[in-house]
């Protein structure tokens, strides 16, 4: 009895022990979140200005690059201007929590690899050697692929969605009187979704390396998974279609590339088991 006590007492230590290490993994995620979030917080200016506000403006990096493509072909439909908005602030702490807000949103984008990184020391070492041996790269690959969602959702789904939006209009008598609240809401939603959405290729081939999914259930449910594709992107972006199409083209075209991802991957398990 006493040794099957104390051998439950290692295992309990064992365990807190994992908690404990865990716990600090996340203290340092979070404090890596803060800093940049103070940092974002004390460049309020370039923040509101230079970032959040920017795609309303015709002097944003994307509306130049149409402009020249419209002048290029000749296309002068594609050159897009100011968005027609009047933007207002209808609470007493409306500016002061938005400015928290974005602060915060910013924070989590910058420290996202660094906070990915830690949570992957915790996981690393629970591993098998093939495991890690499979898994290299992954922060980086996790991170390129984050960033690459945002600044996707940023340069090119935002701006696009806010201009049609914007210039949307019933009669010419209504007005756009827009809360910034709305305004942030639809940026952060936007960058955000697209960041992690653009995760497909690494989840396909964490799924992929532990036979969960394969080429060929991938090809089966090609048709589902335009449908749930559509669908994700109507809930995530504004009730427009050019968002939606803008979002699930780039997530179409991911869906492609992680079968070719679960393919290559299903072939060297396959030659792996025929040389043993």
């Amino acid at each position: 009895m006493a040794l099957d006590q104390l051998h439950d007492d290692d295992k309990e230590m064992g365990f807190l022990d994992h908690l404990e290490e865990l716990r600090w993994h996340l203290v340092r995620s979070v404090v890596a979140i803060v800093v940049f979030s103070v940092a974002a917080f004390l460049a309020k200016d370039f923040v509101w200005k230079g970032v959040i506000l920017a795609p309303i403006y015709s002097d944003f990096w994307t509306y130049k690059q149409l402009c020249y493509l419209a002048e290029l072909f000749k296309t002068p439909v594609l050159c897009l201007g100011d968005i027609p908005i009047d933007i207002q602030n209808r609470t007493i702490t409306g500016q002061f929590t938005m400015h928290i807000k974005s602060s915060l949103v910013i924070g989590l984008v910058l420290a996202f690899p660094y906070a990915f990184w830690e949570i992957w020391r915790f996981v690393k070492p629970g591993l098998r050697h093939s495991e890690r041996s499979a898994s290299r790269g992954v922060v980086l690959a996790v991170s390129f692929l984050f960033i690459t969602g945002v600044l996707f959702g940023y340069y090119i789904v935002t701006p696009l969605s806010l201009n049609f939006l914007g210039n949307y209009s019933l009669v010419d008598s209504i007005d756009n009187n827009i809360d910034i609240t709305s305004i942030l809401n639809t940026i952060t939603t936007l960058v955000l979704a697209c960041g992690f959405m653009f995760q497909l290729p690494m989840a396909t081939y964490i799924l992929s390396k532990a036979g969960i999914v394969t080429p060929d259930l991938m090809k089966r449910y090609r048709r589902h998974s335009i449908v749930v594709i559509l669908l994700l992107s109507a809930i995530i972006t504004p009730p427009d279609v050019m968002s939606q199409i803008l979002i699930a083209l780039p997530l179409s075209l991911l869906y492609e590339i992680s079968i070719v991802i679960s393919k290559r991957i299903n072939k060297k398990r396959e030659r792996e088991l025929y040389e043993s």
